[in-house]
């Protein structure tokens, strides 16, 4: 009997530490009304927690850290807090780019961009010329970012460079599909992270996350620092990974 490919097309190394982590950001505004303050600081509050984040993940060895800022459902929210969060973001990378320059951080933004007013994109497009050489940590800003649109611009982007599969489907594979997912470049996750008490993953990374261990905490986003981080590693290397195997052949490979 042939044994049909995997869904998963490699399967990681086991490691204490996971190579790639994606978080959820969730519960600023929720911080802020538990406090009676206006949702907007929440917000700013949540940028601290993400430069503690950032720091945190740098000294323990993480490779890879993608955090979901904006979502393409966000739009739905008050044109006030939209406003605001573009201004945030603005304001995020006009300072926080040489900070991260300094310590070796790379930073990319996934999502349909061209959504965002021009003077953002050009910022998006400055801060990723500024520290495309950096290697100490590769962090990617989920912004008007959506699982779903990722798969489909991917399917777009995919028949528009070979568009003789559209009468031959039967030829198109996943290692094929996923060279055009917007984080083709990076290894799937290995941990999830949502913060906020929510216990889904809305959309993020539907592709990406098949086989990622999610981990759910109530801990606000502005809350979030390196003593929670600990404590979802800790989590994590309890977790057996087997992708399909028993726990005799992880055994047995170790």
């Amino acid at each position: 009997m042939s044994i049909p490919e995997s869904s998963t097309l490699a399967i990681p190394g086991r490691n204490d530490t996971p190579r790639h982590l994606a978080v959820i950001m969730d519960g600023n505004g929720r911080w802020a009304t538990k406090r009676f303050l206006p949702r907007a600081a929440g917000h700013a509050r949540g940028v601290q927690a993400v430069r503690r984040v950032v720091e945190a993940c740098g000294k323990r060895g993480v490779e890879y850290l993608t955090l979901f800022a904006f979502s393409s459902e966000n739009w739905r929210r008050p044109e006030d807090e939209v406003s605001l969060l573009m201004r945030l973001f603005v304001q995020t990378l006009e300072k926080e780019v040489d900070k991260l320059n300094e310590q070796g951080v790379r930073l990319r933004v996934v999502g349909e961009l061209s959504a965002f007013e021009p003077r953002l994109q050009d910022l998006i497009r400055a801060a990723e010329q500024r520290t495309e050489k950096n290697n100490a940590l590769n962090l990617t800003i989920a912004a008007n970012y959506g699982g779903r649109w990722d798969i489909l611009q991917a399917v777009q982007r995919l028949l528009r460079e070979r568009p003789e599969l559209a009468v031959a489907p039967h030829e198109v594979n996943e290692e094929a599909l996923s060279a055009h997912l917007s984080m083709s470049w990076a290894p799937e996750p290995d941990l999830f992270i949502r913060t906020g008490g929510e216990q889904r993953i809305s959309n993020f990374l539907v592709w990406q996350l098949a086989y990622t261990e999610l981990y759910f905490t109530d801990r606000y986003w502005p809350d979030f620092d390196a003593k929670e981080i600990d404590a979802a590693f800790e989590w994590y290397r309890s977790r057996e990974r087997r992708f399909g195997r028993t726990s005799a052949q992880l055994a047995q490979s170790e």
